[in-house]
Parts: structure tokens; sequence; C-alpha cells
């Protein structure tokens, strides 16, 4: 069609060539591709060999098996940098999982890119790579700024790039016109230096990759609680009576969760698993340090009920659970918990008759559940004298995702489920440290600590509102943000509407992104551009007051120390606090700030970090115990900061999630097992039995059958946008699934070019990748 936006963009925003890629980002390959069910428990015998090719492949037998050992141990070792799922508390030698050690492998490989490297190649040569062939050259290893006239990258030393950064943002008209972007990984005291850096400058523009995460559950959670985080920990997980999962794949974004689950199933608790794709790790696992288990192939349920809920469809559940809960107090009123309802919540009344109001015809429609089925789910929660309920994006990345986070703690208030042992909401985070990033002050909105902030560092904060992920874009793309900084992560394939960001980026008078590793962020820069080298999570951090370590902050508000042990892959390489500390006193040299002092003895930075942030006070003590601490949060003792005092009840009406013509289907983005966020490892996806294919969308075999397509036909895959446009891929297999009539899904980032720019929820400002509105159809040319 005439009319379609050009998805893909190609090599003059530094994007790959618009062409079909049956491995997509990934490996490239002509291998046959294959679709099989996976018929094996999750974790076990296949993680092992897994993670056995992966130490292989790296050369890293020895190292990687040693840093297994240390991995997610308190003081003595070094957090993950996967997911931010807890540490066990107990005393498990072994707290891994195949993804974090392929993460960790990944970052300790031998292999560098370095000034020969650069030499040898242009900007476009790179920019026809495959994202896996780059992030395959292994650690960046010294500073490299970018040289139009040669169209290559070639070395600059640390001062000279910390006073390029400084020239160009002491040149801008104002500190607004520039975005300081961060990833998940950067830890606690990295973060803390970075947003008072970015204050000091005089902007709030902090965008992070909460944004187009886990926006909609902060934003939910402080409107009903007054907290932006979870109140469940996970000994809650481990004394709950039912297990409520939403939207998550724990297999691949969480495995250590697995843990948890099969311990729930094994002492009895209800486990239900809510999601579109009823996925390996929602039915059972061998876990790994289980090793009588290993040695038997002996698998524990993950689950006792799996619901097929429709994309979109979380929220018409949970208020027919709701409606069930309220039907079975009319027979019984202490199925509601009275007592706390009347001294703790505000609102019931109000949201009894919504319930009431919403007829079970509607419930059943926009769910894509039976009333049966419904019921069920609730009866699990009658039943149940303490109830968790989890989320992940499969719940926030949608346009109502606030009000679907709070119709969850709508439901879990009406029986007491929150400040009392075994309850309480759990977002599953993703990134290492992206809760403890928000914690610590990554956030474009003002802190409620501002003036804090303001008193303890002698500075003058900005007090607007500035720009999030999704602004920022579009800052850059109209001109009005000039400089962008890039700490950690890889955003232009993070982010959505590839093209478009790519474009943006180019736009822009100076781009700088820290990294570990090459990849396509670093093609698609601006008229000047840096590329600044860290240390990984894994690496010695020497300082003048002697090695250090950073703390992070998981999911459930834990806070714990993380030191590396290996020694860094270059010598040239800095710590993140670092190379702040170091763009700091380049932008800002009638700062007062001590960088020097901060950057040679952490435990400095801790220091003011105690006097700033709420729940901080006694850092440095409190993170030398041997599990950390976790930071105090009112609404766990039933204190709710909010404007009434008390919880409160939402009141939303229930979306329609159906799209309007029959033709159209639900498209969401998910990662393959063998990927994280946006590395790719392989172009395999085990736990869904796919091979060698990752340019693919997963259809309902009636709706394969109604468009006249067959499994492995190529075909074309056609979005419109809120703004009208369009945008297509073309010649992506079509792979029938197991997921409700009228939803599909497919892999990101190949997938999210078709997510316009003005695809973004208007409750959260998140990018709606889960919730993309699509047609179908055979592409010209039709497989054999």
């Amino acid at each position: 069609m005439s009319d379609d936006v050009d998805a893909r963009g190609g090599t003059a925003f530094g994007l790959m060539p618009d062409e079909p890629r049956q491995g997509g980002y990934g490996p490239r390959t002509t291998a046959a591709w294959s679709r099989k069910p996976y018929r094996h428990p999750a974790a076990g015998w296949g993680a092992a060999k897994s993670v056995g090719q992966v130490l292989l492949r790296e050369r890293e037998p020895i190292a990687g098996s040693g840093a297994m050992l240390i991995m997610n141990h308190g003081v003595s070792g070094y957090d993950c940098p996967g997911c931010a799922w807890p540490d066990d508390p107990g005393n498990l030698r072994l707290d891994i999982c195949e993804n974090g050690i392929k993460h960790v492998t990944w970052e300790m490989t031998h292999k560098r890119v370095d000034r020969q490297f650069f030499a040898s190649h242009t900007v476009a040569e790179l920019s026809s790579w495959t994202d896996f062939d780059l992030e395959d050259q292994g650690r960046l290893t010294e500073p490299m700024s970018y040289d139009a006239a040669s169209d290559r990258y070639v070395p600059i030393s640390w001062d000279d790039a910390f006073a390029l950064i400084g020239e160009e943002l002491q040149g801008l008209a104002s500190p607004d016109e520039a975005s300081f972007y961060t990833s998940g990984r950067l830890s606690n005291e990295a973060t803390f230096l970075y947003q008072l850096m970015v204050r000091e400058y005089g902007t709030n523009n902090l965008p992070d990759c909460s944004n187009m995460c886990h926006e909609a559950s902060g934003r939910a959670l402080k409107a009903s609680l007054a907290t932006g985080k979870g109140t469940a920990d996970l000994r809650d997980w481990d004394e709950c009576d039912a297990l409520f999962v939403l939207g998550v794949n724990a297999a691949s974004n969480a495995p250590r969760m697995l843990t948890a689950l099969s311990d729930a199933v094994r002492r009895g608790a209800q486990v239900v698993h809510v999601n579109p794709l009823v996925e390996v790790g929602a039915t059972r696992t061998i876990v790994p340090h289980d090793f009588v288990d290993m040695a038997l192939f002996k698998s524990t349920a993950t689950s006792t009920m799996n619901l097929q809920v429709r994309l979109g469809g979380d929220l018409a559940l949970i208020r027919g659970m709701a409606k069930v809960v309220f039907e079975a107090a009319e027979a019984d009123p202490t199925v509601l918990d009275t007592a706390f309802l009347r001294a703790y919540t505000n609102g019931l009344e109000d949201y009894r008759a919504l319930v009431e109001a919403t007829p079970w015809a509607e419930l059943v429609r926009q769910s894509g559940l039976s009333e049966e089925r419904i019921r069920e789910s609730a009866a699990v929660y009658l039943g149940s004298e303490r109830t968790v309920i989890s989320w992940c994006l499969g719940v926030s990345q949608h346009e109502h995702g606030v009000d679907t986070v709070r119709e969850i703690v709508n439901l879990l208030l009406l029986r007491g489920n929150i400040g009392r042992p075994g309850t309480g909401p759990s977002p599953v985070r993703g990134h290492s440290n992206v809760q403890g990033n928000r914690t610590c002050g990554i956030d474009h909105r003002p802190p409620a600590w501002t003036d804090r902030l303001a008193e303890v560092c002698r500075i003058d904060p900005p007090r607007h509102p500035g720009l999030d992920t999704v602004k920022t874009i579009r800052g850059m793309h109209d001109g009005t943000v000039k400089v962008f900084v890039g700490m950690g992560g890889n955003f232009v394939l993070a982010a959505p509407d590839t093209a478009y960001t790519a474009e943006a980026l180019s736009r822009c008078r100076l781009t700088v992104q820290v990294s570990t590793k090459l990849n396509r962020s670093h093609l698609v820069h601006g008229e000047k551009a840096l590329i600044l080298p860290c240390l990984g999570r894994t690496e010695r951090d020497q300082q003048q007051a002697g090695p250090q370590g950073v703390t992070v902050e998981d999911a459930m508000s834990m806070v714990h120390l993380s030191v590396g042990r290996k020694r860094p892959a270059s010598a040239y390489l800095r710590s993140e606090p670092a190379i702040i500390a170091g763009i700091a006193k380049a932008t800002l040299p009638a700062s007062q700030t001590p960088w020097d002092d901060y950057i040679a003895d952490y435990d400095r930075i801790r220091d003011v970090m105690a006097q700033v942030l709420p729940g901080f006070e006694g850092f440095n003590d409190l993170i030398r115990n041997r599990h950390g601490f976790r930071i105090p949060q009112p609404a766990r003792e039933r204190v709710f900061e909010t404007e009434s005092g008390q919880a409160e009840f939402s009141h939303a009406p229930l979306p329609d999630v159906i799209p309007a013509s029959a033709e159209t289907l639900v498209l969401q983005t998910m990662r393959s097992h063998d990927q994280w966020n946006t590395t790719i490892y392989s172009s395999n996806d085990r736990y869904r039995g796919v091979k060698n294919l990752r340019e693919l969308i997963f259809l309902h075999e009636e709706d394969m059958r109604s468009r006249g397509i067959a499994e492995g036909d190529l075909v074309d895959i056609r979005s419109t946008s809120k703004d009208g446009s369009t945008r297509v891929v073309r010649s992506f297999r079509a792979v029938p699934y197991d997921l409700p009539q009228g939803c599909a899904a497919g892999y990101m980032p190949e997938l999210n070019v078709l997510i316009g720019h003005a695809d973004f929820s208007a409750q959260s400002d998140q990018p709606l990748m889960k919730s993309i509105q699509v047609t179908v159809t055979r592409s010209a040319a039709r497989a054999a």
C-alpha cells in the first residue's frame, strides 16, 4: 500500500536493510526452521544443557562456573545483572537461573571491540550487521568518538570526551534541551549521582526504561495505596494460600520465580496463571539446585489453574471475580473484611455499585473467558485466607494498564489482602535495578524528596516536570531536544516506532551512549557521538579508597550489596559513577558538589543518600548485613498516605478491548526465551518450540484458516496507529499457536516497528506493546 510507513527504516538511520531476515535481529540463518510443542518441564536439564553450550561458546567454562557460585550472594558476591527477582533469603548455594548465567557469560566474554575493530569497519557497514553480530563482537575497551569524514568511530581520551559533553551541554539555550536516559541496570549509587548531576544542571528530563514497561504499575499503586511498589515480599509468597500470576512468563523473564511457584504448589497453595499463552513456566519445572529432582528427572507443578485471557482482558476477569465476591457476601457478610474496609479504605460502595452494574455477558466477552471459568478463579480467591496477586508487562502495556492494576488492588482490598503476612500486590520488575532507579531519583517528575535534596546537596533543583521516554523521542524528532545521553541499554531497539526513534536520534547535535558492548544505538547517532565503555557488574571497581561495591533494589524492595571480582575487560574502563562524575565536572565547572570525593569512596555517596532518601537512614551499615535490608513502606503497615489517608478504591469503566472489525487482530510483542531485553542470544525459542526463526507471528488456527493462511506461509502484518498512519512488515512466517482467537503474538524488537509514535497510553504514557491492532494477509510470495 502506498500509504504505509516504511516500518523498518533501513540503513539511512543506522538500522538494518529493509529486507526479510529469518533470524530477525538475531544470528543470520538459512537453516530449516521448525516449530513443535515443548514437552519437557521448565528449567531442568534443558536449561543445564543451554548453559553449558553458552559457557563453551564464550570460552568461559571455568570463570563462568566460578561466577555462578557467588552470584546473588549477599555481601560476598555480585548481583545478577539480569532480572530483579529477589535473592533467596536462606542458605541457597546456587541462587541462579539459565538466563542469568547467559547474561553474565555474555558480559564476561573474552572477545573485545577495540580501536582496530572500529578502524576496520565504517558505521554504514556495521549498520548492515544483525544485532546479535554487533553484541557478539565482545566488550568495548576505550572511549570512542564518531568521525563524520571517515564514517568511523575513532579513539578519544576520557578528558576530551567529557570536555565535548560539557561544551555541548553548556552551549544549549536551556537545560531542557538535553535528555538523560537510564536503563534498569544502573546501580543505586550511580543512579543517585546521575539524577543529582541532571538536576543540578537544571532539568528533570530523566526518561527511563520504566516509562516503557512499569509506569502503569507505579502510577496505579500510588493512586490506590500511596506507594509506587508492591507491598509483598518473598516471605509473603512463601506464606500465601493463593497466588495469582497475571501477564508473566516466569521461565524466561524471571526464571528464579519457578522455585517460589513450585514451592507454593508443593505446600498446597493454589497457583493461578493468567496469560493468553500457556507458557511452559506455568505448567511444571525441575529447579536446577534441587539436585535429587534433577538426578531423578522429577518435575513439580508450577500451577493449579491456567486461564487464557484475551489480550487486555485482565480487568474484566478481575472485575468478574469481584462480582462473585460481592455475590457471596450477600449470603455471608464475613466474606468481606468489613473491619479492614471500614477502617482503612475509601470508595467501597461506589465500587460495589459499579461491579454489580457490570453485566456478566460483557465480562465474558471482554475477558475471553466463560462465566464458569471466572467463577472458578473467584472460588480460589474466596477459599484463600492469604492471597498475593502478581503481574508484569502483560498487564501494564495496555491503554488501560493503570485501571487494571488498580482493579487488582480493589480485589485485594475486599478481603483485607494488604498489610498482613502472605498477602499483597506484587509486580514483577524486569531489569535488575529498574525499581532502584526510580527509588533513587530517576523520574521525570520531581521526587517527593526534592526539597531534601536541595538542602543536603546545596543545589536548586528544577520543580517542573521533565520529559519521559515518549516525549523525549518526540522532542528529538522536532528539534527541541538536542543532546541525548543514554546510561546503558539499547534505546533505539527498546523504544517503539523504530524508524521514527532512529530518525529522532539522528537529528541530535550529540548522542552519548554508556555501554559495555556494541549495539544498534551506537550506529544510530547524532551529528556528534560518543561511546563510553563502563565496567560490568561482575568486574572489580578499584577506586582511591580500595575496591568498591554498589547496591541494587530488587522487585520486592530489598536492597543489597554487589561486589564485582573479575579483572576488568580493559584498563581503560571506568565505573558508571566515575563516568557520571566526569560528565558533571566538565558540565558544571562551578559545582560545589564533591564529585571526586564521591568517586574515591562510594560510602560517601551512600552517606548523602542516607540523608536524602526516606528509608535509607544508616545506609552504609544496613547494606553490610548479610541479606541487606528492606526499604520501609507505610502501606505495608496499613498506613496509606493518600489524600484521604485511606486505601482508595478505583471506579474505572470496563474497557472495550475487542477491535471494531473482525478482520483486525490484537498483537502483543514479547521476548523469546533465548533473549534478554534487546540482547538476542540465538534465533531459537526453546520453550515455545521454535528453532531458527524470529520473524514470525503466532496465530490461532481458526484465525489462520479464515484468512487462508497455512502453517509456514509468509504473511504481511499491517498496523494502524492512533494518528491514522499505517505500518507494515512483510514476509513473516505464520505459526499456529494455542492462544485466544482474535489474538496474536510475536517478538520484540522485530515487531516494535509496528507501534507508532502516537501509540501510547493516555493513562501511563507507556507504548502499547501488548495491544497493537493489526491485519494479517498472505504475502505475494507463498512459502513452499
